[in-house]
């Protein structure tokens, strides 16, 4: 906060009240994000944009522009209350765009702050339906936005990309480490043309492209203080993409009974718990637009994630650990194997789980 001169990057923006005290809020790993308490009727949301990341700020903010007025629309027409709280307000620079440029080449957003709100870091099962259900009526409510939204990180969920990017590792084998991983190469490689499937099926015109989150945490949703769910927050990477992205995604992480990273592979598993929470209440909201294709493939979807995953963290490896964050020389290493296991572990449930759907719809 020393570097930053906060009162010259608000004094850009449309705010009302004096602003008192400007602290940092929540814990997040891509943007740097601070409360700015005032004495008006709002407080704030000021956050960098981590342009690093999200290359194209102008389509970023665009994209969620297109988002949040598209779901104030949708809420004002069902005579929703209280609809401050139920979806994100961005304020207004002075040029009249939602984000402002620095003079040292930051960007920077602002936000209106929804008080009284609480977020959650564990997955239980009743967080875990919550989710489902909310995540799921996001899908929902923009199924109908008007114009086309850009990727704000191109092919981010690209399964065949990943696994390009993980064969050239391979070749290049940058580090000298494919010795040690050809068992887990080969074992990807077996099962690569089926968790391909996604985008083959894109190209046939038989799977559609939605607006998706694509970062479904249960932290990335905001509660009031009786438990239930205001809004879906952290809209970065909201993109057209396939429904799998929020589904499988949330359950890669949401469903594990231990950290990705953690490498005792005995307490790697899925949740079937969760996993059953999670369902019901994404299909209590997404049943009644998803196509039928969209719902038999759930359970690849659950599978495709912690694939995906383990594919990416082995190509680092291999590559010599240039894209993740290590705390140890083996830290990508022990993620690719948590993943795999997990993969396994959904897959041992691929009859389950396809007949727990059947049952919800049935």
């Amino acid at each position: 906060m020393a570097t930053i001169d906060t009162a010259s990057i608000l004094a850009q923006f449309e705010i009302s009240g004096n602003v008192g005290e400007v602290k940092p809020l929540g814990n997040g790993l891509i943007n740097d994000t601070y409360h700015v308490i005032t004495d008006g009727e709002n407080d704030y949301v000021l956050q960098r944009i981590n342009n690093a990341i999200f290359q194209d700020v102008d389509l970023l903010q665009h994209n969620i522009e297109v988002v949040t007025a598209h779901i104030r629309r949708k809420l004002e027409a069902c005579g929703t209350d209280d609809i401050d709280r139920k979806v994100l307000q961005f304020v207004r620079a002075r040029d009249s765009k939602t984000y402002y440029r620095d003079e040292a080449d930051r960007y920077w957003r602002v936000m209106v702050y929804i008080p009284d709100t609480v977020t959650h870091e564990a997955v239980t099962p009743e967080h875990a339906r919550d989710c489902g259900r909310a995540f799921g009526n996001f899908e929902k409510m923009l199924v109908d936005v008007p114009e086309q939204l850009g990727e704000t990180i191109p092919d981010f969920h690209n399964m065949e990309l990943r696994m390009r990017q993980l064969r050239e590792a391979v070749a290049n084998n940058a580090a000298g480490r494919l010795d040690e991983v050809r068992d887990i190469v080969d074992e990807l490689e077996r099962d690569a043309d089926e968790m391909c499937q996604a985008e083959r099926l894109y190209r046939e015109d038989r799977l559609p492209k939605r607006i998706c989150h694509c970062d479904t945490k249960v932290n990335n949703m905001l509660f009031d203080k009786q438990g239930q769910v205001l809004c879906v927050i952290d809209l970065d990477t909201v993109m057209p993409s396939f429904i799998f992205s929020d589904y499988g995604d949330f359950l890669r992480t949401g469903a594990n009974f231990t950290a990705e990273d953690d490498p005792d592979l005995s307490r790697v598993g899925f949740n079937e718990e969760i996993f059953k929470a999670f369902t019901t209440g994404y299909l209590e909201s997404a049943r009644d637009f998803l196509t039928p294709i969209e719902i038999e493939l759930l359970p690849y979807a659950a599978a495709l994630f912690p694939f995906m995953q383990c594919v990416r963290f082995l190509a680092d490896y291999i590559n010599g650990d240039t894209y993740y964050k290590i705390k140890y020389p083996t830290h990508n290493l022990d993620r690719t194997r948590n993943q795999l296991a997990l993969y396994r572990d959904v897959r041992r449930h691929d009859q389950m789980m396809s007949a727990f759907i059947h049952s919800l719809l049935n």
